[in-house]
């Protein structure tokens, strides 16, 4: 296994739509453990393929009801098919790190995708493992949890993060 760069809010490719994974490969499985162990080492809850530069619809999560690192998951071409009920709540991104706010999401989803062993998969799930999975699903499609902020608050995130980029961009070049 392999750590992977996680790439973080102003590259170009966190804003492009990720394609469909054709098939179960050793490649897309090396890539499924390798960002399962990005996910970790960097404490997430889930991690999508665009943020470690890769366009494939491919998603890992940690499985938080049976315990934080218990249970990783992956799942390939996830699709929201039903969603119920709304809920805020505070969210953080691997790409944009330190940043946090409350964005409005489904409280209950219906999803289909491909799981690890290439079978198709119809899950329904809730609460925080919901607002996981579509947050990585809007990975997918190049939308970051900043987008979902009203217009003040976006701006006021975008501001706390350009000074954030400026910290670890000096830690790095130290």
């Amino acid at each position: 296994m392999a750590v992977l760069q996680i790439r973080h809010m102003g590259n170009p490719v966190l804003r492009k739509k990720a394609k469909p994974v054709s098939e179960l490969t050793g490649e897309i499985d090396k890539l499924i453990e390798d960002m399962t162990e990005t996910m970790y080492i960097n404490q997430g809850l889930g991690l999508s393929a665009t943020q470690v530069g890769v366009l494939k619809r491919i998603i890992v999560y940690d499985n938080v009801e049976a315990g934080y690192g218990m249970d990783p998951q992956a799942l390939m071409n996830p699709e929201i098919v039903a969603a119920e009920g709304i809920v805020k709540d505070e969210e953080g991104c691997l790409s944009i790190p330190e940043i946090k706010d409350i964005v409005e999401r489904s409280e209950k989803i219906t999803l289909t995708g491909i799981d690890r062993s290439g079978k198709d998969v119809k899950i329904e799930i809730e609460g925080l493992l919901a607002r996981i999975i579509q947050h990585e699903i809007d990975h997918l499609d190049g939308i970051l949890f900043v987008d979902r902020l009203g217009a003040v608050k976006k701006n006021l995130a975008l501001s706390r993060w350009k000074k954030v980029k400026k910290e670890l961009e000096a830690e790095k070049s130290a």
